[in-house]
C-alpha cells in the first residue's frame, strides 16, 4: 500500500497470501521497504482496475528486481518483456509453482489448489 492505494509491482508475479510462500513474500517485501520512502511510477491500471507501478527504493534499486533476486517473485514476461528473467533463482518456478501455473494459462492447477484449501477450511 502506498498512501492507501494497493499497488501491484510491475513485471513480476508473487504468490498470493494464501498460497505457498505467500506470507514469506509479503514479509520479505515489508522488510525491504519498511521505514523507507518508496518511489512509485504508475505504469497502468490492470484489467481488474488495480494500480501497477515500477517501484524503487531510495537508493534506486528496483523493488520488483529485488523480490525476484531473493526468490519471492518470478518474472512475468507478458508484462515485463523478460526484464527480470535472468535474475530468477534456479528452480524458483518449482517453488512458486502456482504463480508459474497462472502465467502459463494452467488455471486448473490454481483452481484445484483453491478448492483443496476451501475444503480444509483455509480459503
Amino acid at each position: 500500500m502506498i498512501q492507501k492505494t494497493q499497488v501491484r509491482l510491475f513485471g513480476v508475479d508473487a504468490p498470493e497470501l494464501n498460497h505457498p510462500y505467500g506470507k514469506k513474500a509479503k514479509w520479505a517485501l515489508v522488510s525491504l521497504c519498511k521505514g523507507q520512502v518508496i518511489t512509485a511510477e504508475v505504469t497502468e491500471k490492470d484489467v481488474h482496475g488495480r494500480t501497477v507501478a515500477k517501484c524503487s527504493l531510495p537508493d534506486g534499486r528496483d523493488i520488483s528486481a529485488e523480490m525476484v533476486k531473493i526468490g519471492m517473485a518470478i518474472d512475468w514476461p507478458k508484462f515485463s518483456g523478460g526484464k527480470y528473467k535472468s535474475m530468477e533463482l534456479p528452480d524458483v518456478r518449482k517453488k512458486l509453482w502456482l504463480a508459474d501455473a497462472r502465467q502459463n494459462g494452467r488455471m486448473h492447477v490454481w483452481e484445484k489448489f483453491e478448492a483443496q484449501e476451501r475444503a480444509r477450511g483455509k480459503g
